[in-house]
C-alpha cells in the first residue's frame, strides 16, 4: 500500500508532467479550479488548486473534507502511483471504478482531452 509521502510525491511528480505537456493535454489542464484527491485506502485527502497547468497542492486532511473542490478524484494510493508512472491507463481505471472524477459538466468536457 501507498503511503501519503509516497502519494503527495505522485501528484507532485503528475504536477510536473502537465507543467511540460502541450497542445490538447495543456489546453485540457489550462484551468483555474480547487482540487482535492481523496486516497481511499488511506482515507486522506489532498487538497489543493489546478492553476497554470499544474496542481499546487495546500494542504492534506483525514478523510474528506468538509468544502467540496470543483473538481474531485477518488483512488486508492497504489492506482495514483501506477497511473503516475505510466502502468496504470486512466481511462480504463476510470471505466472499472478504480478511479472516480467529480466536477461540473464544462470541466469534464474539457479534461475528457486527458482520457
Amino acid at each position: 500500500m501507498a503511503t501519503i509521502t509516497e502519494c503527495r510525491g505522485a501528484l507532485e511528480r503528475l504536477s510536473d508532467n502537465l507543467l511540460r505537456a502541450d497542445g490538447e493535454v495543456r489546453d485540457a489542464v489550462a484551468l483555474d479550479r480547487t482540487l482535492s484527491c481523496h486516497i481511499t485506502d488511506l482515507d486522506v485527502t489532498f487538497m489543493g488548486r489546478l492553476a497554470d497547468g499544474r496542481i499546487e497542492l495546500h494542504d492534506t486532511v483525514p478523510g474528506r473534507p468538509g468544502t467540496k473542490a470543483q473538481i474531485r478524484l477518488s483512488m486508492a494510493g497504489d492506482d495514483l502511483v501506477a497511473m503516475v508512472e505510466g502502468q496504470l491507463n486512466f481511462a480504463r481505471a476510470w471505466a472499472a471504478g478504480r478511479v472516480r472524477l467529480e466536477a461540473g459538466i464544462r470541466d469534464l468536457m474539457r479534461l475528457r482531452k486527458l482520457l
